[in-house]
């Protein structure tokens, strides 16, 4: 760890705590700063508050009162879900305070490079490749942000020979200031959280704050089948590696002739890669692109994609059973991500979706539904679901009220060769706690048959 001053008798108030948020009051105390903690929760109910209240710093709990800012703060260390649109900091930014997101703390004190992976779809799986290469040729690295541990708590621990490969959201890369990944990729940008960003213009430039700080010694990895992508990464001082899943691209990593290809060295079969789907793809050569630069062989990567079977929640394959191949991707909450489950399989889907009702109808979906030959719905949207079902000239449907019953009758309509996907296209919010749970349930089910 960076031994910094920066902070050393600063004033600063974090607010909103969750994992982030104590991390980020702990390693602020460590480096000198006069912290105050302010979080909605109620401090009889706030484990952590009072875990920090107990080392000596200053907590306020059940509300968020203006008059904080009075206090004279140097700084604001916000927790990402907090919208710009909250009281306090909007008029903190009004008043010309600096208000930033645990990752940016870890950029001053991290030791180790970064790696940092962000897009509206792929980022987990794109943060899970790259890991797994870089581990598997012998390389340190350090998993975090969103798919692993805080980042300001695990970059203390990292040395100069380390990769602190993390996976960032816009509502992380809102706050950036001053930090600069090596390697940045941005798998992809489409319309997601406007009502948090309130535009997509907002989204996208949240996104591109990746790569605000990097410089000419430094690389961008990006979505060249995306035009207005590839034509925002103008901007950047990095050097700009594309990777296209449609056109040969010279000095970036593509596909010809059915194999991959970085900068023109063939890398493996597409062939030899276990995790379907052409949205794959993307995350496939992005993630190569990365480790390719940090020096990863061709071994290593060929080993990960003959045995890497998809990261959990995320068309996971789960188990063969009499024929039939099931696929867990309750992550799949809305629409988009639905389109690019449906688009991974050639074989009958039998499809079970459904849950919170926000309003929205499937008939965008309708072009994808070719290959579903039944479809099992269930949650409050399960009506919906069964008029685009019909819609889409799919004979079978069915409605079901609990996961093992909709697990059941999706096996009763298929056949050997079948796949049984679980891709809902909804929050789970209406059955469920989270899409993590709602997708164990699947798996417990498919692996009690």
């Amino acid at each position: 760890m960076k031994q910094i001053d920066q902070f050393s008798g600063k004033k600063v108030l974090v607010l909103g705590l969750a994992k982030s948020g104590l991390a980020a009051a702990l390693l602020l105390k460590k480096l000198g700063a006069d912290v105050t903690v302010n979080d909605g929760k109620p401090l009889e109910e706030n484990e952590a508050a009072r875990s920090l209240l107990s080392e000596g710093m200053k907590v306020i709990c059940g509300s968020h009162p203006l008059t904080l800012l009075d206090e004279g703060f140097d700084l604001v260390v916000k927790n990402p879900g907090i919208p710009y649109s909250n009281p306090i900091i909007s008029k903190a930014v009004l008043d010309g305070l600096p208000v930033i997101t645990e990752v940016e703390l870890a950029g001053f004190i991290s030791e180790a490079p970064f790696i940092g992976i962000t897009g509206t779809n792929g980022k987990t799986t794109t943060t899970t490749l790259i890991n797994e290469m870089m581990k598997k040729d012998g390389k340190g690295t350090i998993l975090a942000g969103n798919i692993g541990e805080v980042a300001s708590e695990v970059v203390q621990h990292a040395t100069p020979q380390d990769h602190v490969v993390i996976e960032l959201s816009s509502f992380q890369l809102m706050g950036i200031q001053e930090f600069r990944p090596h390697i940045a990729i941005i798998t992809n940008i489409y319309d997601a959280h406007l009502d948090y960003h309130g535009s997509r213009e907002e989204y996208a430039g949240a996104k591109m704050n990746i790569t605000k700080n990097q410089t000419e010694e430094d690389f961008l990895i990006i979505n060249a089948d995306q035009e207005a992508l590839l034509s925002m990464a103008g901007a950047s001082k990095a050097n700009v590696i594309p990777f296209s899943v449609y056109q040969k691209i010279e000095n970036g990593a593509y596909i010809e002739d059915g194999t991959i290809y970085f900068q023109e060295e063939a890398v493996l079969p597409v062939a030899d890669i276990v995790l379907p789907g052409s949205h794959n793809l993307e995350n496939i050569l992005s993630a190569i692109a990365a480790v390719k630069l940090s020096g990863v062989s061709n071994e290593a990567i060929t080993h990960v994609l003959k045995t890497f079977s998809g990261v959990k929640h995320r068309t996971q394959f789960v188990r063969e059973w009499n024929g039939r191949k099931f696929y867990n991707d309750s992550k799949a909450t809305n629409t988009l991500a639905t389109k690019s489950a449906l688009t991974a399989f050639d074989s009958p889907v039998i499809l079970l979706a459904g849950g919170l009702d926000r309003g929205n109808g499937f008939d965008d979906l309708l072009p994808y539904l070719h290959s579903v030959k039944a479809v099992v719905a269930f949650g409050e949207t399960a009506e919906k679901w069964r008029e685009t079902a019909e819609e889409a000239g799919i004979q079978l449907i069915e409605k079901a009220k609990y996961m093992n019953d909709a697990v059941e009758r999706a096996v009763a309509l298929s056949e050997r060769g079948d796949v049984i996907l679980l891709s809902p296209a909804c929050a789970s919010w209406d059955q469920y706690k989270t899409f993590e749970e709602r997708g164990d349930i699947f798996i417990d089910c498919v692996n009690t048959l």
